[in-house]
C-alpha cells in the first residue's frame, strides 16, 4: 500500500479534491432546485442529464485521448466543469441546468477515464488490486466529506457553487505537476450485446437493474430530501450514509463472495437493500429509519455493481473482459439516464415515498433473478477475487481489473506447474 502512495498520491489527492467538488455539485443542485422553483420531475430530467453525459463520454474520450493527449484533455476538461459550477447559481433555468449537467457528466467521465489510465499505468501487477482499492477509498471519502459542506453557511447563495469550482480546479496541479509519465492509452475492443448477454444473463440483467438504483441513490437522493422535508443537516447526513455505506460493506461482501457462490452473495446482497427501502418507503417520516435505509442500500448497491462484473469475468477468457465490462458499463448507464426520470414523474404522482419504492423494485428483482440464475447454471469452481469498483468507474478501472485477475491466473498456472513432478 505505502508502495501505490508513494507512486500515486499526486493523482488520488488529485481525485479526492474532484471527488469532493462532483459529490458536493450533485447534492446542491437537489436542494437549490427546490429553492429555484422547479419540481420533483423537472429535477429528474436535470440530475438524468448527467447520467446522459456520461454514456457520451464512456464512448467519445478515448478517442480524444488518442488524439491530443492526456494533460489536454485533462486540462480542457477541468476547466469546462469549473466554468459550468459557476454558472448554475447565475442561470436558475431548467433548460441551462439540464444542459449544464450533461457537459458535468461527460467532462467527469474524461476525466475518470484519464485520472485511472494514470494510475493503471502507475501500478504493476502486484500493486494494481491494492490500487484500485485506495483509489475506491479516496473516492469515497471524498463525496462523504462534501456532504457536510452543504451545512455551511452561504449568505449570498454563490459560495457553495464556487467551493466545488475551486476544488476541481486545484485538483489538477498536484497530478499534472506530477512526475508521473503520460500513459499509452489504447481503445478497448468491442463485444456485441448478444454475446454478452450469452456469457453472463445475471451480469447484464443485474447491471441494467442497478443503474435504475445507482441514478436514483446519488441523483435523487437531495431532492428526496427536500421533498420529504428534512433540514439542511439532515440531508447531508442522509446523502452522506448512502457512501458510508458503500465504504463499509464493500470489501466484507467482497470477500464473502470468493469464498462461496458469488450468487448466493448477490442474492442476499440484493434482498438486504430492497428490504431496506420498503422499511423507508413504509415509515419515510422517520428521520433515523431513513439514514438506516440509506446506509443498507448504498451499502447493497456498489458491492453489487462490482460482484457483478467479477461474475461475468468468471465465464470469459481474458482478453474479453475489458469489452465485456465496458459493455456492462454501458447497460448501466443507459438505464440510469431513465431511473431519475421515472422517479420524478411517480414522485409527483405518488408523494416522495416513491423514491424507496423504485429503489426496492428493482433491488428485489435483482434478487430473484439471481436464485433463478442459480437453478439454469453451475457453480463456478475457480472464480476470479473480487475487485472494488464504482459506478463511476470508467473503462480504465475495469482494465485494470481484467489485469488483475489475469495475474491471479498466471500465478496459479506457475504454482500449478511447480508441484508436477519432473
Amino acid at each position: 500500500m505505502l508502495t501505490v502512495l508513494n507512486r500515486s498520491w499526486a493523482l488520488l489527492l488529485g481525485m479526492l479534491l474532484l471527488m469532493v467538488g462532483n459529490g458536493l455539485q450533485g447534492s446542491l443542485l437537489g436542494v437549490r432546485g427546490s429553492e429555484a422553483g422547479f419540481s420533483p420531475f423537472v429535477m429528474s430530467i436535470v440530475m438524468s442529464a448527467f447520467f446522459f453525459g456520461f454514456i457520451i463520454a464512456s464512448q467519445t474520450t478515448p478517442l480524444l485521448i488518442q488524439r491530443v493527449g492526456h494533460v489536454r484533455v485533462f486540462a480542457a476538461l477541468g476547466s469546462i466543469i469549473s466554468a459550468v459550477l459557476i454558472l448554475f447559481p447565475a442561470l436558475p433555468y431548467a433548460g441551462f441546468w439540464i444542459a449544464g449537467r450533461v457537459v458535468l457528466g461527460f467532462a467527469f467521465c474524461g476525466l475518470y477515464v484519464t485520472a485511472e489510465s494514470w494510475l493503471n499505468s502507475a501500478s504493476t501487477n502486484a500493486t494494481r488490486g491494492q490500487a484500485l482499492s485506495l483509489y475506491i477509498i479516496v473516492q469515497m471519502i471524498g463525496v462523504i466529506a462534501a456532504q457536510a459542506m452543504l451545512n455551511l453557511p452561504d449568505p449570498t447563495g454563490f459560495l457553495l457553487f464556487v467551493i466545488p469550482s475551486v476544488l476541481v480546479s486545484l485538483a489538477f496541479a498536484p497530478i499534472l505537476l506530477s512526475v508521473t509519465p503520460t500513459p499509452a492509452f489504447e481503445s478497448t475492443k468491442r463485444m456485441t450485446m448478444r454475446t454478452l448477454f450469452t456469457s453472463s444473463p445475471l451480469g447484464c440483467v443485474g447491471m441494467a437493474l442497478m443503474g435504475v438504483v445507482f441514478a436514483l441513490q446519488y441523483g435523487m437522493a437531495a431532492v428526496f430530501a427536500v421533498e420529504a422535508g428534512l433540514t439542511l443537516a439532515q440531508t447531508s447526513i442522509f446523502v452522506a450514509a448512502f457512501y458510508v455505506g458503500a465504504l463499509l460493506f464493500q470489501y466484507p461482501l467482497g470477500m464473502l463472495s470468493d469464498r462461496i457462490d458469488r450468487r448466493i452473495v448477490i442474492a442476499f446482497t440484493a434482498a438486504m437493500g430492497g428490504a431496506a427501502a420498503v422499511v423507508a418507503a413504509l415509515f419515510s417520516g422517520n428521520f433515523q429509519v431513513l439514514v438506516a435505509a440509506a446506509f443498507l442500500v448504498g451499502g447493497s448497491a456498489n458491492p453489487l455493481y462490482s460482484l457483478l462484473i467479477a461474475h461475468t469475468s468468471d465465464f470469459l477468457e481474458y482478453e474479453d473482459m475489458a469489452a465485456a465490462s465496458a459493455g456492462l458499463q454501458f447497460l448501466n448507464g443507459v438505464f440510469a439516464v431513465i431511473g431519475p426520470i421515472v422517479t420524478g414523474y411517480f414522485m409527483v404522482q405518488a408523494g416522495p415515498q416513491a423514491f424507496f419504492v423504485l429503489i426496492a423494485v428493482p433491488m428485489l428483482l435483482l434478487m430473484s433473478y439471481a436464485l433463478y440464475r442459480m437453478t439454469k447454471r453451475p457453480l463456478v469452481e475457480d472464480p476470479n477475487d473480487y475487485v472494488p469498483m464504482m459506478h463511476t468507474s470508467s473503462v480504465m478501472s475495469l482494465e485494470a481489473a481484467a489485469e488483475v485477475w489475469h495475474g491471479q491466473s498466471e500465478d496459479e498456472e506457475n504454482a500449478g506447474a511447480k508441484r508436477v513432478p519432473a
